[in-house]
């Protein structure tokens, strides 16, 4: 099962991550965090989703391509966390709700790369990655 625990992201994005998290908070959103670090066989079972298993495809990265599987003197250190809103205590996956702006936007103030933007390389609401030049 993928972590959810921010500890697992790289140090540079635990200190964003949790910044994004009061900035949504004090936005009035309610925001669950779905993913931080997975493993390379979680990453694998998800590009198979929609191409050799059922359902949807949801990511184009293999185990090893995802910034969700970077790992840091051993230890987990992802690179990209995932969200979801809560409205009325209950995920709202429906891209087209305004609280994935209101997140993308404080996403994206914080310096992060938000995939739900326009022109984002794979349309990805929920992904939020730490920029390629953070060490």
């Amino acid at each position: 099962m993928p972590s959810r625990r921010i500890e697992d992201l790289h140090p540079a994005l635990q200190t964003l991550c949790r910044q994004f998290m009061e900035r949504c908070q004090a936005a009035g959103l309610d925001i669950l965090i779905t993913c931080t670090w997975r493993s390379g066989q979680e990453q694998d079972q998800l590009y198979a989703q929609g191409r050799t298993a059922p359902g949807a495809k949801v990511t184009n990265a293999r185990a090893g391509q995802s910034a969700h599987n970077a790992m840091l003197d051993g230890k987990p250190a992802a690179r990209a966390f995932d969200i979801v809103p809560k409205v009325n205590g209950k995920p709202e996956w429906n891209a087209a709700h305004p609280h994935w702006q209101i997140a993308g936007r404080i996403g994206m103030e914080l310096g992060l790369n938000w995939y739900g933007r326009p022109g984002a390389p794979f349309r990805e609401f929920p992904h939020f990655e730490l920029p390629k030049d953070v060490r």
